[in-house]
Order: structure tokens, then C-alpha cells, then sequence
């Protein structure tokens, strides 16, 4: 039976430190919803009403579009060990680049990664538990190189071409505070 919380307890933050992979749902008004899978070490509970995951350039940038229209994000942890669970946390996203003063305090969180493009930081307003009977067990078996190696292949200033040119708009045309050379 589904619980509701207000805020993270030591259970449920342990439960997201834990997880290997996690999704991030946003959406803006007459636009598409945005579904994404994230892995790698790029997820950090900062209290308990506060997660925050560094993004990593990528092919769209959906979510940061989305939350500058819309602000709601939605984040889902689900088990795919022994003991299943599924978590929803609901709340309002907020962006922060490497350009605002807020980027020193919260990169120092995280292990810094190469093609690191800003950090998406979740404001808790409700969290939701529910069984995951549903979910399969899996086993990670690694975490992928790929985006890493891109993003070093490209280089500082080709990743700047790239989101102004790739990250600037979503794929509904909204804006995404990044502008048409790479900055925001």
C-alpha cells in the first residue's frame, strides 16, 4: 500500500543512495512529458527535504526546459534487488550552472565529471512509497564510459557548440537558459 511523507527519513535516503539508476519526469504546459533514465555517481540526498543530480550534456535538455516553464519535477527510485520498493519524490526543480555563485557549494557534492553541464536540484514538496512487486531483479554489471569519453573527445569548446546547438531549445522549441553558444 502506497505511504505519502513530507520530507526523507534515514530509511528513505538510504534506500536513494543506494540505487544505481533512477528517473526524472518533468513536463510544461502543451509540451511532451519528458521521461529520463540517470545512473552513474551523479545523485546526492543534501537533507531531507533537498536531492540534487549533476547532469551531464546529452542529447536534449528537456528537464532544465521544462523546469524554467513549468517547475515541477518529479524523480522515481525503484529496487531491482531482493527487496522491492518503489519511491516517487514530487517537488519543484531548479537549475544551477556553473556560472551561478550557488555551483561552488553544491559541484563540491559531487565527483565532477567530464561534459558536466549543471545541476538539477530537486525541492522536496511530497514523497511516495509503493510496493514494486511489479519490478525485476537485476544486476548492474557496469557503469557505461560512453558519455564520459564523448564528452572528452569533444573538448571545452566543442561541448559548447554542441548544447548550443543540441541544448538550447527542447524539443518543443522552449527555451532552456542556455543560449545558442553553449552558455547560459
Amino acid at each position: 500500500m502506497a505511504q505519502f511523507f513530507e520530507r526523507l527519513d534515514s530509511k528513505l535516503a538510504g534506500f536513494i543512495r543506494d540505487q544505481q539508476m533512477f528517473f526524472v519526469a518533468t513536463a510544461a504546459p502543451d509540451s511532451r512529458i519528458n521521461l529520463s533514465p540517470k545512473g552513474l555517481d551523479s545523485l546526492r540526498v543534501l537533507n531531507d527535504r533537498t536531492v540534487a543530480y549533476l547532469d551531464i550534456t546529452g542529447s536534449g535538455n528537456e528537464t532544465a526546459a521544462h523546469i524554467k516553464h513549468d517547475g515541477r519535477l518529479t524523480m522515481m527510485f525503484c529496487s531491482f534487488s531482493d527487496k522491492p520498493l518503489i519511491l516517487r519524490l514530487y517537488g519543484r526543480g531548479e537549475v544551477v550552472r556553473p556560472s551561478e555563485a550557488r555551483w561552488a557549494d553544491l559541484i563540491s557534492q559531487f565527483t565532477q565529471m567530464p561534459g558536466q553541464r549543471q545541476i538539477i536540484v530537486l525541492h522536496i514538496e511530497s514523497a511516495q512509497t509503493s510496493c514494486g512487486f511489479g519490478v525485476p531483479k537485476m544486476q548492474l554489471v557496469e557503469n557505461r564510459t560512453d558519455l564520459a569519453d564523448w564528452a572528452m573527445k569533444k573538448g571545452e569548446q566543442g561541448l559548447l557548440e554542441y548544447r548550443g546547438k543540441k541544448n538550447s531549445r527542447s524539443i518543443d522549441g522552449l527555451p532552456t537558459g542556455i543560449d545558442g553558444t553553449g552558455n547560459p
